[in-house]
């Protein structure tokens, strides 16, 4: 028994894990790699192993740095099953869709500028006939239901309230005589966060494959942040400035909206206009609406036992055509935008920051995780001028980092997550998806707790279980 460690080591983007055992080949995640645009490109169109001989894929979730490549796997070979919950499967037909369109949207652009060199023109990574191609492949499961997904291994999804329909996954192994049992963590969310199930972890574990987002540093308690996101939209709403939210589409837009409803119920601030400017973000709110057996009681005490809806309220409206988006970079009042992508890497937010940068009555507010070298990372870095479309802007408006809205568990609640696996049962844990600087300290504090072997693995990395 095999683990290859095929993306998301030490880096937090392009998830892929690749298991074999009893001669089958599983592979957790498929994430698009994301970055530099020469670097992604080449990452995303090469696999370490065959994807025609793969017998299986298991996925956590729907985010694109987990699911975002699994077209190019298919386009590539791959022909068996795609295991996820069946929310996660509704929430990967808008996401991988809207993946496509946005690759050969972009790819038009640089073709266009590839043509005026005289360069040849370049193909986008995969298509929209590609992405529904995959989307055929996906099988849904619910939670805590073990399903046989290989020779000799179940595989049971567990909550992981990291968004809607996130997964631990639990794969209960029989090889050559023993049972073994691995655990992969996905995402892990944050328990006592608004609207979500709190996670749920994974038990008994022979071994662990875990993510260290945060793995070094702590947020700050989640009753403060109400206070703090009230009292940031009073002060930029007196200046008469705006507020632009980078935002992930999925999860992290919801939570904002629903954060937001609460203030505007009770009078915590003024009365301002709200803009989700997002179609992608617009249809993923369908999908919450129509799965509120995700949410939590809290959610259920404050708007559903009253048929209110959590993400809708009448000064927030959901922008969806390309018009409406630019009427409003003409707004002069004060308004909040939520715009996707959370790490500023495309979509239309880049529009309302080009727009927003140079005046210091604005406020860009980033509210998650950023990778390096995205622009949002740039911004939270503190830098001066930054680039957007290939010009440069300095900025000159305020910039605020609340990282309390995160989706992702801290350094404390990643050492919580592990108390139902003693050290002496739980033998090897592998830390991915998070950055050297956060990884490798967590690795040290769970050596300190007594976890004899916790690994930070290099790309490639392979190792016998």
């Amino acid at each position: 028994m095999q683990l290859k460690f095929c993306g998301g080591a030490r880096t937090v983007t392009g998830s892929q894990h690749l298991l074999s055992v009893n001669g089958a080949h599983i592979l957790l995640e498929c994430g698009l790699f994301q970055g530099r645009r020469a670097e992604t490109y080449q990452k995303n169109q090469n696999f370490c192993y065959d994807p025609a001989g793969l017998d299986a894929v298991l996925l956590s979730h729907a985010h694109i740095d987990h699911s975002g490549n699994l077209p190019s796997l298919i386009a590539r070979g791959y022909a068996g099953p795609v295991w996820a919950t069946s929310t996660t499967v509704a929430l990967c037909q808008l996401m991988l869709r809207d993946s496509a369109f946005l690759q050969e949207r972009d790819i038009e652009w640089v073709n266009k500028i590839r043509r005026r060199r005289g360069d040849p023109p370049v193909e986008p990574l995969y298509t929209i006939e590609e992405a529904e191609q995959a989307l055929a492949s996906f099988v849904g499961v619910q939670y805590d239901r073990s399903t046989p997904v290989a020779p000799g291994v179940k595989a049971a999804f567990q909550d992981a309230g990291h968004i809607l329909g996130s997964a631990g996954i639990l794969l209960e192994i029989e090889t050559s005589g023993r049972k073994f049992r691995l655990g992969f963590s996905g995402d892990i969310g944050r328990p006592g966060m608004p609207l979500l199930r709190d996670p749920q972890p994974l038990r008994d574990l022979d071994a662990l494959i875990m993510e260290s987002t945060y793995g070094d540093r702590l947020h700050c308690p989640a009753g403060d942040v109400e206070e703090e996101l009230a009292s940031t939209i009073r002060e930029v709403a007196a200046s008469g400035g705006r507020i632009i939210i980078p935002a992930f589409a999925v999860g992290r837009t919801q939570a904002i909206v629903y954060e937001l409803h609460k203030l505007f119920d009770q009078n915590r601030i003024p009365d301002i206009p709200v803009f989700v400017d997002s179609p992608l973000a617009a249809n993923a709110t369908e999908v919450f609406r129509l799965h509120p057996e995700c949410f939590d009681r809290q959610t259920y005490r404050i708007f559903l036992q009253d048929n209110r809806d959590p993400f809708g309220f009448d000064r927030l409206t959901y922008v969806r055509t390309v018009e409406e988006s630019k009427k409003l970079n003409n707004l002069k009042y004060p308004h909040i935008v939520i715009s996707a992508s959370g790490m500023a890497e495309g979509g239309r937010v880049l529009h309302h920051l080009r727009n927003s940068i140079d005046d210091h009555r604005n406020l860009i507010l980033l509210v998650g995780y950023a990778a390096r070298e995205t622009l949002a990372r740039r911004l939270m870095d503190g830098e001066k001028i930054v680039r957007i479309f290939g010009e440069e802007y300095p900025v000159r408006c305020k910039v605020k980092v609340m990282d309390a809205f995160s989706a992702h568990a801290d350094r404390r609640e990643l050492l919580d997550y592990l108390a139902f696996n003693p050290p002496e049962r739980l033998k090897r844990i592998f830390l991915v998806h998070g950055e050297p600087d956060q990884a490798l300290p967590l690795r040290d504090a769970l050596r300190s707790k007594g976890y004899a072997e916790v690994l930070v693995p290099e790309p490639g990395a392979v190792f016998s279980l």
